[in-house]
């Protein structure tokens, strides 16, 4: 019998790879820290050469490359130490080209060892992140525009209707009842601008590396930390859940205290809550279920339109925004958002996330819009 010959993969094989996207890949040796390995596009992203860099190396200082070359012997110092926080090392910085020009860099590196356990060589990668940082400016510029866009008007009938009470001393009960649920969703809707759409809170998202994991059983004793601070009695039954998914927490908290809000808001005060999880359809499923009268079956189809509010709504204070941005922040990442009816043991809404990595663009692709829902898994 014979058998086919394999082929180990070379170092050169292995540092096209790292290339493919555009990253320089560089290899420095911790004996003489200087160079054995640079990519040679380093002149068109960073507008030096290797011999630049050399230079650099073997002066020290301030030159034009030192936040680049600057941290290797001080990393072997600790490391000689006994400290191995920094075997992996992750930086990003603005470096000035010779012509002025400045790029963003990120650069991630590690101490490779040798067979004894000590550094022969600082493997790293560095990535022109100046599209990424323009991405972020982008985004802030909008959510300021956003946020001025929707003030002005919000400030006006702020305004109108503090003038509208201070002088409407002799409407009748009815109207004044009407005047305090007008300046109470102003409110509601200026405190959630002042949330997710204020300067300082775009300005830290911008400055803070996000998760982009998060535990599904931590969702879930969250939400039911949530629910018994409002007083509800809760119940949690939850399988073996996968210990990360891919997403990002905040939001999918955020989806969640939409849903743990409807239930507060729809179902008499300490009636009980039931939280479970569970994997289902090659993904994890995180639901709650009250014990209320459920969504009028005539709303069922709506609950996720856009600004729509149900027919048991009248007298309970909301927008009609809440499900419809719980169910878009869940498809961006992939899952989706469902209604189910129980007859007799109240509303279930469950939370269907994919836990393959990789998984949620084109999951969300084959969605149906967040503007004309039909309630059902896609």
């Amino acid at each position: 019998m014979t058998r086919s010959a394999s082929v180990s993969p070379s170092a050169d094989d292995f540092r096209s790879i790292a290339e493919l996207g555009g990253d320089l890949a560089f290899i420095l040796d911790c004996a003489t820290k200087q160079p054995i390995y640079v990519s040679a596009g380093v002149d068109e992203m960073l507008g030096y050469t290797v011999d630049d860099i050399r230079a650099q190396l073997d002066e020290g200082g301030d030159g034009p490359l030192a936040a680049l070359c600057a941290g290797l012997s001080e990393r072997l110092r600790r490391f000689a130490a006994g400290d191995g926080s920094r075997l992996r090392v992750m930086r990003e910085f603005d470096l000035r080209r010779p012509d002025g020009s400045e790029v963003a860099v990120e650069m991630i590196s590690t101490l490779a060892l040798d067979d004894a356990g000590q550094p022969r060589a600082l493997l790293g990668l560095v990535r022109d992140v100046s599209a990424r940082r323009e991405r972020e400016r982008e985004r802030k510029r909008f959510a300021s525009m956003l946020n001025h866009e929707f003030r002005t008007p919000l400030s006006t009938i702020d305004g109108a209707i503090q003038r509208l009470e201070a002088l409407g001393t002799k409407a009748d009960e009815a109207t004044r009842q009407r005047y305090r649920k007008i300046a109470t969703a102003t409110d509601r809707l200026i405190a959630m601008l002042d949330d997710y759409l204020s300067p300082e809170r775009m300005a830290a998202l911008g400055s803070q590396r996000r998760d982009h994991t998060v535990g599904p059983r931590l969702l879930l004793e969250e939400l039911v930390a949530q629910a018994r601070v409002a007083g509800r009695p809760v119940t949690l039954a939850a399988d073996e859940l996968p210990a990360t998914l891919r997403g990002e927490p905040s939001g999918l908290r955020l989806a969640l205290k939409v849903l743990l809000d409807n239930s507060l808001r729809y179902t008499p005060a300490g009636s009980k809550l039931h939280v479970t999880g569970r994997r289902v359809d090659g993904g994890v499923e995180l639901a709650l279920r009250d014990e209320g009268a459920g969504v009028p079956e005539a709303d069922v189809g709506h609950i996720f339109d856009k600004g729509y509010r149900g027919t048991n709504a009248a007298g309970i204070a909301g927008s009609g925004l809440g499900l419809y941005m719980a169910r878009s922040v869940v498809e961006v990442h992939g899952g989706n958002l469902t209604y189910a009816c129980h007859p007799g043991r109240g509303a279930e809404f469950r939370l269907w996330l994919p836990v393959q990595a990789g998984a949620a663009k084109g999951l969300a692709s084959g969605l149906t819009s967040s503007d004309n829902r039909n309630g059902d898994r896609g």
